[in-house]
This record gives C-alpha cells, sequence and structure tokens, in this order.
C-alpha cells in the first residue's frame, strides 16, 4: 500500500483535496478502505537549521574537546545540549535504560529530528547563548555546514 500525503495551505487547499478524493478513490475502487486524518501540520526543522546546529556542536568540540574529563565530540556536545534545552523548556529528558547488552546505559530522551521550526531555533538560541557565556568563539557559517551537505 503507499501512503499519500497531503499538505493543504489557503493557496491551494482544493486542488490538493481533488487530488487526495482520487488517491482515496483509487483505493475505494479496490474495495480497500481509506483512513483520512486531519491534523495541524508543523514543519520539522529546516535543513538550514540543521546544518547550523551541527556547525555549532563542531565549533564547541574544536573548543572543548571534553567534558567532565571525557572525550567530547561534536554528536557528544550536540546531546549535552539538547539534553540542557530540554531541561530548560521542561521536557521529560533523562529517560536512561539499560543497553541490550547490559554493559552501558542509553538516553532515549529528546531528538532534534522530531523538533518543529520553532523549536530548533529555541534550540540554537539556547545552544548559542551557552557558548557564548562559556567563551566559545562561533563561525559565522550562514547557517551552512560544509561537512553536512
Amino acid at each position: 500500500m503507499i501512503r499519500s500525503v497531503f499538505i493543504l495551505d489557503t493557496d491551494q487547499a482544493k486542488v490538493r483535496m481533488a487530488a487526495a478524493w482520487r488517491a482515496a478513490q483509487s483505493y475505494l475502487e479496490l474495495g480497500k478502505r481509506v483512513r483520512v486524518t486531519v491534523e495541524e501540520y508543523r514543519a520539522r526543522r529546516s535543513r538550514e537549521q540543521n546544518d547550523m546546529f551541527h556547525a555549532l556542536c563542531s565549533d564547541v568540540a574544536e573548543a572543548r574537546p571534553t567534558w567532565a574529563g571525557h572525550p567530547m565530540d561534536a554528536e557528544g556536545w550536540k546531546r549535552l545540549l539538547v539534553d540542557a534545552w530540554a531541561r530548560t523548556e521542561g521536557r521529560p529528558q533523562c529517560r536512561i535504560v539499560p543497553s541490550l547488552d547490559g554493559q552501558s546505559v542509553v538516553n532515549l530522551g529528546v531528538q532534534t529530528r522530531g523538533l518543529g521550526v520553532m523549536d530548533m531555533a529555541d534550540l540554537i538560541t539556547c545552544s548559542q547563548a551557552w557558548a557564548v557565556d562559556q567563551g566559545i568563539p562561533l563561525h559565522d557559517n550562514g547557517g551552512r555546514n560544509e561537512a553536512h551537505e
């Protein structure tokens, strides 16, 4: 079964609804049932936001290669910054469970891939403020990180 998603806006709603009806009709003609869900569309983080946040994490990792005595790369700093932001927003974080082999623990908290544009903007601003407070130089990359192209 092919899943079709139709995003409606005020300009093209009728045209897109007609396309949605045609897609549903093709299933109905085959005797299949169709589920229709209507909900507010919230855009996920943008590519530019993603690139900007990864560049910021790289800047922090370059300036601070360790944290609490542990080596820390950009991915580690990403997790620490997301955790700090989630706490300031009052979001449940710290869902720590044992690893499958029982040798370590895994944090199942907030991940950036599920953040909307506004949350991602807030995370970036919070992370930039922390970095500035720490005296960490941030590169002006215009929101682009060549390593993530």
